[in-house]
């Protein structure tokens, strides 16, 4: 594929797009390397294994995992001229991005009712670790609510149509990504312990 054809605005809508890839690629590194340090940390001596893994966050998973598929239909809708179904979608994966978060938090508890907590004589590396790598998600996960709030308000303002959707495949692929970086953290913390 020659990168130097086609308008002036294909060339910016692959200019964004790969943009984008890279900020993934950087925030994959970020995970990356967190995992690594975690797995490095198992052979401390101090390393407990008795954390019951929480329910809030398997829950979280098909939540994330729904909230893809909303997503990922909303382009089909636009293309087809639903903006109703289009609506409905982008109202669905807002909610379900919400109850993602409110999972994460009730995760976040189930861990400190089971005595363990980020910092204080209490703590010990395994909810360190925990913490800091669901912290970081959420982190990713409050962008991307901002993003599919951007996304929503320019759907209201009908800025997406067929073959103007670059906005909404932007916002997208930061959503997928983020929801597939909760299913590979999910399986990582949940089987490495």
């Amino acid at each position: 594929m020659d990168l130097t054809r086609g308008t002036t605005q294909e060339k910016v809508d692959r200019a964004k797009k790969t943009m984008m890839w890279f900020a993934m690629i950087s925030m994959a590194m970020v995970f990356a390397g967190l995992t690594s340090a975690y797995v490095v940390s198992k052979s401390r001596k101090d390393w407990q294994t008795d954390l019951v893994f929480p329910e809030a966050f398997i829950y979280s998973i098909l939540v994330i995992i729904a909230s893809s598929v909303t997503f990922y239909m909303v382009k089909k809708a636009i293309e087809q001229n639903k903006r109703g179904l289009a609506t409905v979608l982008l109202l669905s994966t807002l909610g379900l991005g919400i109850l993602f978060v409110i999972l994460q938090f009730e995760g976040f508890s189930d861990i400190i009712n089971q005595g363990y907590h980020f910092t204080g004589p209490t703590s010990n590396i395994v909810s360190t670790f925990m913490f800091i790598i669901v912290v970081t998600h959420l982190a990713h996960i409050f962008g991307g609510l901002i993003v599919l709030l951007v996304v929503i308000y320019n759907h209201f303002k009908q800025k997406y149509k067929t073959g103007q959707t670059l906005g909404l495949e932007l916002g997208a692929m930061y959503w997928h990504f983020v929801d597939f970086l909760w299913v590979y953290l999910f399986l990582f913390l949940y089987f490495i312990r």
